[in-house]
């Protein structure tokens, strides 16, 4: 990568780490598709770890809001989920990949311009949970089912709930992709790139979290 590529992904990450930790997701769905046009080997394990740091910190700053039930439900859904990325992942060759990866983001922001009201019942989180898993693992845009149920919750509370389940899920994703022969020493090596602007992002975010939740 050129120089040029280093500041550009790096003020990628910047952007989605502070959108990530004011709204509770974002990285994925901003960050993605520009990391991919630049390297695509930043996409998905490179990024997905990345986003397990920033979601270790804001669980950590947001903890006393999370939605224990909520998160239960979730978390079930993401486990079916991630074996069913994980197989789809075995199967597909790099060109398909490519053409899954931009449906996914489309329908990532499709579902983010939607307008769609979901009730928070378990059967809604399981399903949200699966559907979260799937994009999370093949394209690292996980945000946008859950963000869906979770839209009219207080701000602590969608940023607190979803970065606990973003852990946990990128845990289970990030050994997933290990599994089928997609996340090693390389993937580890780019999401240090990555590291400081998302670690700029989160600091950032304390300020800019607080505003979004003013209006």
């Amino acid at each position: 990568m050129s120089w040029i590529d280093m500041v550009i992904a790096s003020l990628t990450v910047l952007v989605g780490s502070t959108l990530q930790g004011s709204v509770g997701f974002g990285m994925g769905l901003l960050a993605s598709p520009i990391l991919l046009i630049i390297d695509q080997r930043f996409v998905p394990a490179p990024i997905l770890l990345s986003t397990l740091c920033l979601t270790t910190l804001l669980t950590l700053r947001e903890r006393h809001a999370i939605d224990v039930r909520g998160l239960r439900w979730a978390v079930i859904g993401r486990v079916a989920g991630t074996v069913l990325a994980a197989t789809v992942l075995s199967v597909l060759s790099a060109d398909r990949m490519t053409v899954l990866f931009g449906v996914l983001v489309l329908a990532g922001v499709g579902m983010s311009l939607s307008g769609l009201r979901l009730a928070p019942t378990g059967s809604v989180l399981v399903g949200a949970g699966a559907l979260s898993a799937v994009m999370g693992t093949i394209a690292a845009v996980g945000g946008p089912p859950m963000a869906l149920v979770y839209q009219d919750a207080p701000g602590a509370r969608i940023r607190a709930t979803m970065s606990g389940f973003f852990w946990v899920g990128t845990i289970l994703s990030l050994s997933a992709l290990r599994v089928v022969g997609r996340f090693g020493m390389t993937e580890v090596s780019l999401s240090l790139v990555l590291l400081p602007s998302m670690l700029a992002g989160f600091f950032m975010s304390r300020w800019t979290a607080g505003y979004v939740d003013r209006g």
